[in-house]
């Protein structure tokens, strides 16, 4: 039972906590922009500007950063608040901490820096002082009246409340922002309320009063074009019918969040492929002002040639012999550079032609698989139904993780991607993972061991850590045997690296093949021998990750007696 309770505060909490008053960061942008336009000359701040409306964390810091290197009073405040929600955003607390505590307290919207500095506090768990908070973000409130800025505080308070088991003042100020909300009618806050409170109760061991609103928050998922609210919806039942037993009920739950899973990545997908196309234009373009850059270097070093030459044939003797040995080593640059690029291009059209020959297969086979769906729909054929719904949800999510990869892949290669290091409880980490694919494991029957020592801390980036897990865990159950075995463990070989093993009893591999893994920059195809490599860019993307943090990868396997990947990260220092 407690193992289901700590999933379902997982899914709640993320979406309620960090909830934030849309209404008043709408007058902040409004007048951000107005900001922007009035001092349109200050080039930095109005990039900033534009980074932060487009949720580009990065590049919003780099600009704000360069703005305030002016001494720009006037625009100081809203500089050091963008930096602070852009370090808030991308989970560097203290650093936003620092940045907001610049915001000077004459600023129009410092009730919105209390509030952020409540929503911290609250991520790092330190409940009482975001209460305090959001209690000063309420009385700096302008206007009073304005409902929706008091709901959302309401609803912080009362979960931070329900944190530190406070439940009766929790109960008070979520009933309170429950009422507000009906008399407005907003579906969508109100499916937020509607989940608090039945974790409020959820919280308390009161299961009849708690189904009554996880019921009401499902039922106004229903109604609401948000797929991650109609996921949270349906998975909360699943959780929660999973925990009273009613496991068949719980399976129709959580088929349903399964779908609206797939939706919300789906239209995350779209967008992130969108923004890379738009990326790589920008890059081309940038690309070919290079060139003609170079180009005019060259002819205004012909133009000064030509100059000296009238000047004597001594002069001319030096000036043709500085601008030959200018040339040649400007040809040498060019040269060196089109040999790069023809690599880089080459690498290109052979990614882009083996990710877009298993797509191409993976999208053939769904318009198979879905022709037999619908005969089997048409002729009732139930077994055969379950069957196929299987097997489009496997051949989906073996195009998710190729498509997962060549997003990360891009963002390695274009040095978009952030690494943040800090320490790591391995064994959470790998129980995680495991828990992600728990449903590929059971479809297989294949016994999983988490055997890492949970006194392992690591010093690594958290997010890379979990994409290579994820990639070679993956790997591990797509080349296992139906009832085989994967194991994950540690191995102490010093006092500064950890050594961490995964082992599976699977079709393994030759020596050659292993060879071409380890090589950089190879990409794979399936070879005539039959093995089943694929595209290797996953373990490509791991490799790539496993040097940015320091670490090593090696690989010990023989054909069909399973293979055993070795990775070596540094330890956290004590």
């Amino acid at each position: 039972m407690n193992n289901l309770k700590i999933i379902l505060l997982f899914l709640i909490y993320p979406s309620i906590i960090l909830c934030q008053n849309k209404t008043y960061i709408d007058k902040f942008e409004l007048e951000l922009k107005k900001k922007a336009i009035e001092y349109k000359s200050e080039i930095n701040f109005n990039k900033a500007k534009a980074f932060y409306l487009n949720k580009n964390w990065d590049s919003t810091l780099v600009y704000s950063m360069k703005q305030l290197s002016t001494n720009h009073k006037t625009l100081a405040d809203y500089c050091f608040f963008l930096r602070g929600i852009s370090f808030r955003k991308k989970g560097l607390y203290n650093q936003a901490e620092k940045e907001l505590t610049l915001v000077s307290n004459k600023f129009i919207f410092y009730p919105l820096v209390n509030f952020n500095f409540g929503l911290i506090a609250a991520k790092t768990n330190k409940y009482q002082k975001a209460i305090n908070y959001y209690l000063k973000a309420d009385s700096a409130l302008i206007n009073k009246n304005n409902t929706s800025q008091i709901n959302k505080i309401n609803m912080n308070i009362g979960n931070c409340y329900i944190h530190l088991k406070q439940y009766q003042k929790a109960e008070k100020y979520l009933f309170k922002n429950n009422n507000l909300l009906l008399s407005k009618g907003d579906s969508l806050s109100l499916f937020e309320s509607y989940t608090n409170i039945a974790n409020l109760y959820y919280e308390q061991y009161k299961d009849k009063e708690a189904l009554i609103y996880f019921e009401k928050a499902y039922t106004l998922s229903k109604k609401i074009k948000d797929f991650e609210k109609k996921f949270l919806g349906s998975i909360n039942m699943a959780v929660f019918e999973e925990n009273r037993g009613n496991y068949k009920q719980a399976f129709v739950y959580r088929k349903e969040s399964e779908q609206w899973k797939d939706s919300l990545n789906n239209q995350n997908k779209i967008w992130a492929v969108a923004d890379y196309e738009k990326k790589y234009a920008i890059a081309q373009k940038q690309k070919q002002i290079s060139v003609l850059e170079v180009e005019n270097k060259l002819k205004e070093t012909q133009r000064k040639t030509m100059f000296f030459s009238v000047l004597g044939m001594l002069l001319l003797l030096v000036g043709g012999m500085y601008a030959y040995a200018q040339k040649v080593k400007n040809a040498k640059i060019i040269l060196s550079q089109k040999v790069k690029l023809d690599e880089l291009n080459a690498t290109k059209d052979q990614l882009f032609s083996i990710v877009s020959h298993d797509l191409r297969s993976s999208v053939n086979a769904l318009k198979t698989s879905n022709t037999k769906l619908t005969n089997s729909l048409e002729t009732k054929n139930y077994s055969q139904l379950d069957q196929l719904l299987q097997q489009n949800n496997s051949i989906a999510n073996g195009a998710y993780s190729l498509l997962d990869n060549l997003l990360h892949w891009a963002l390695l290669q274009t040095k978009q991607l952030y690494f943040s290091k800090d320490s790591v409880h391995l064994f959470s980490i790998v129980q995680q993972i495991e828990y992600n694919y728990k449903s590929l494991l059971l479809d297989k029957a294949i016994t999983f061991e988490n055997a890492v020592s949970k006194n392992s801390f690591i010093f690594v980036d958290l997010d890379s850590l979990k994409i290579v897990l994820r990639n070679l865990l993956d790997n591990a159950i797509k080349f296992s045997h139906q009832n085989g075995q994967i194991s994950m463990y540690t191995v102490e070989t010093n006092n500064d690296f950890c050594q961490l093993v995964i082992e599976d009893t699977g079709l393994g591999m030759s020596q050659n093949t292993i060879n071409e893994l380890l090589q950089d920059n190879e990409l794979l195809a399936k070879k005539s021998n039959s093995e089943i490599i694929g595209t290797g860019l996953g373990m490509q993307l791991c490799k790539q990750m496993i040097k940015k943090n320091g670490g090593t990868l090696a690989i010990e396997s023989e054909p069909n007696k399973g293979t055993k990947i070795i990775l070596t990260f540094p330890k956290t220092a004590v």
